[in-house]
């Protein structure tokens, strides 16, 4: 960076501590994707410090500057510390391997939150989403298939595509976007098949009431969003089909009826 860019930051730090802090925590969870070595900041302090006394700064102002560029830096280095997860570090390696050994650490009513949210300060980062975004595909491969696995023990049930839902409402656009590879793993996810036939029947439940309710209580944008992809094959897919013939024939149909009907009449 500049020198007026970084004195920039030091003036308002000053002035407006608060912003600087979220900007630095943000600046600094990002720099854990790209791992950058925190025994760097010590000799660019330096060298930013040299590089500002020689523009003719008074002692005065060379000592503020040393301590709030300072303070900056060592509020990097705690954010990128405490960002470096054990799962960060398999998405950085992209590494299905890593990741499974790592998160196997994790109690099972937390291996959601090693997956989906890292905090420092007032900013947050999501792995799985850094994992997308970064192209560890494996990594990202391996996260998925982690949310979506029901585990229990023996008090309860753990199932993590509802985090990953919270987490991230338009996780379908997401995969869209960037992974569509990715969409019939959270699809067939969402799909739990007993291992049991009664009668020739197995029981089957699908989990789609994040496909089909936002937060708001609203109809979900999941079905405009697999429509816009123009893709044949996802469309087939048995939750997708599901939700459509539910929309169609609990809401749609009628609404679809009654448009007829006025415009006939």
């Amino acid at each position: 960076l500049p020198i007026s860019k970084i004195t920039n930051v030091v003036v308002t730090l000053y002035n407006e501590p608060i912003q600087v802090v979220d900007m630095v925590s943000g600046m600094g969870l990002r720099h854990v994707g790209y791992q950058i070595p925190v025994e760097l900041f010590q000799p660019l302090v330096t060298v930013w410090i040299d590089c500002f006394r020689t523009v003719g700064a008074s002692e005065s102002a060379t000592d503020g500057f040393s301590w709030s560029l300072g303070l900056i830096a060592k509020m990097q280095t705690r954010t990128i510390t405490e960002g470096t997860t054990v799962v960060m570090k398999a998405i950085n390696a992209n590494s299905a391997k890593q990741f499974q050994r790592s998160v196997s650490f994790a109690p099972r009513g937390e291996r959601a939150t090693w997956c989906l949210l890292i905090t420092a300060g007032t900013q947050t980062i999501s792995p799985f989403l850094w994992s997308i975004q970064s192209g560890a595909l494996d990594a990202s491969t391996a996260i998925l298939l982690d949310l979506i696995t029901i585990r229990a023990d023996r008090d309860r049930y753990y199932y993590a595509a509802q985090d990953l839902f919270v987490r991230h409402r338009d996780v379908v656009k997401i995969l869209l976007d960037d992974a569509p590879l990715l969409l019939p793993q959270l699809l067939d996810g969402l799909i739990w098949r007993s291992r049991v036939s009664v009668a020739g029947y197995r029981r089957v439940n699908y989990y789609i009431k994040d496909l089909l309710i936002n937060e708001e209580g609203k109809f979900h944008k999941s079905l405009d969003w697999i429509g816009r992809s123009n893709d044949p094959t996802i469309v087939c897919h048995p939750v997708l089909v599901l939700l459509a013939d539910l929309v169609w024939s609990r809401v749609a149909s009628r609404s679809f009826m009654r448009s007829e009907e006025r415009r006939v009449g």
